[in-house]
């Protein structure tokens, strides 16, 4: 470890609304990157991993802090670094060896010097054979090898990995890392320090030196965990299974409230400003069941849950956020829990299910309540949309607020606590009892 690649300091980003506010993305964002490191920024999806990294690479500039890189400011893109998308980013018509060239060429380098170093990257990467394929020739892992190779091929100080690994296949995304952590390993490649954005616990694990772990709404790094774990590291290994489970305890105290308040302020009700995970009822009440049943009885580790229903951290938490505000679970430190009112529902029938979940939607859902209050009130019990997409935008973005109302009204009409007219735009009473 040597003096630092990169310094982020005080970093704030925020976007203009349509009524004059903020949408703050990113605030306080303190961060190093020293040569010979690998550091994972992991967090949910809207936590400003993303805008991080474009800032770092030049594409986008902070409202407030600074950001160095060798010491100096970063004011646009930035030689010495490069950057690994999610999309593979391949232009199609080009083959391999000419998307792979695009960036040495844009340098202004000799013909031969690019088409040496271009055909070395490809042969470092594996794709040697598939110089002259096209994109729609290749695999996935195949086209993000190549994605690989041009970031690599410009030898960067600097590589930005934007959940490179989450469009593929299980297996070729594990394939995939093994043979990049080898190249990393061996110092193959002509980089010295890596950021790789993710929001695959276990993938931070497995791949970096430090975990920076970032809330949501806005983004901040709430903690920061070392992995000292040697490499090749595995799964089953009872330290790298001990650290997975420290690091759901760390975001599952953001997501499911403080890990040490009172049992009768764990369950606060939702206020209208609140931002409401878009999860169906189907699959509320599959995590239900699940947790219900055998083995785990009422009681499970958030990581074994999440491991035996294949479900990823995006997955997992939205829904139990979900069940957390309908008082169906408790969360805590790194476990979920079964409510007693969410055994009751899981052991009811169908007609008394939608009775429990529309007694909890009304309870504890203030929108949920408000606008079946304004229909009840109404001689025509029925309101427009917007209505409420008025008032919930006092309170967040315009697309937050149509997040919210899209999750509110599916979790209603299956309560059959009001209807909503998609073609009118309209809720009303008309199919509720």
């Amino acid at each position: 470890m040597s003096e630092a690649l990169l310094e982020i300091h005080k970093v704030r980003q925020s976007f203009p609304k349509a009524d004059a506010g903020e949408l703050l993305v990113l605030d306080g964002v303190e961060l190093t990157l020293a040569e010979g490191e690998l550091v994972a920024l992991l967090g949910r999806s809207g936590s400003g991993k993303s805008t991080l990294l474009r800032l770092i690479a030049g594409l986008a500039f902070p409202t407030a802090g600074e950001l160095r890189y060798l010491g100096q400011p970063v004011s646009g893109p930035a030689p010495g670094i490069a950057m690994v998308f999610q999309s593979f980013a391949l232009f199609p018509w080009m083959t391999v060896l000419q998307n792979v060239q695009l960036g040495l060429e844009a340098m202004g380098l000799p013909a031969e010097e690019v088409r040496s170093r271009a055909l070395a990257a490809i042969d470092l990467i594996g794709l040697d054979g598939f110089e002259s394929a096209y994109p729609r020739e290749l695999s996935g892992g195949m086209r993000q090898r190549v994605g690989f190779a041009r970031a690599l091929v410009v030898h960067p100080n600097i590589l930005l990995m934007d959940e490179p690994f989450s469009a593929l296949d299980v297996l070729t995304a594990e394939t995939l890392r093994t043979d990049f952590l080898e190249l990393w390993g061996d110092g193959r490649m002509p980089i010295k320090g890596i950021l790789l954005v993710t929001h695959n616990i276990e993938e931070a694990v497995l791949m970096s030196d430090r975990i920076l772990v970032f809330s949501t709404n806005p983004g901040r790094i709430v903690s920061e965990i070392k992995v000292e774990l040697a490499h090749p590291r595995s799964r089953l290994d009872p330290d790298f299974r001990e650290l997975v489970d420290r690091i759901y305890v760390e975001m599952t105290a953001q997501a499911g409230g403080p890990r040490s308040t009172p049992h009768a302020e764990r369950f606060p009700q939702v206020p209208m400003g609140t931002i409401l995970p878009r999860v169906g009822t189907n699959i509320m009440a599959g995590l239900l069941e699940a947790l219900a049943a055998a083995p785990y009885n009422g009681r499970a580790d958030l990581p074994v849950i999440a491991s035996a229903l294949q479900l990823e951290i995006d997955e997992l938490f939205p829904i139990a956020e979900a069940l957390y505000m309908l008082r169906f679970v408790r969360i805590e430190g790194g476990d979920i829990h079964l409510t007693d009112e969410g055994r009751r529902f899981v052991e009811a029938e169908l007609a008394e299910r939608k009775r429990i979940f529309a007694h909890h939607l009304t309870s504890y859902i203030t929108l949920a309540a408000h606008i079946r209050r304004v229909l009840d009130e109404r001689a025509s019990h029925a309101a427009p949309r917007h209505r409420f997409t008025d008032e919930l935008e006092d309170h967040m973005t315009a697309d937050a607020a149509e997040h919210t109302l899209r999750a509110v009204t599916g979790w209603s009409r299956y309560a059959e606590l009001f209807a909503y007219d998609a073609q009118r735009t309209i809720f009303t009473l008309d199919n509720p009892a």
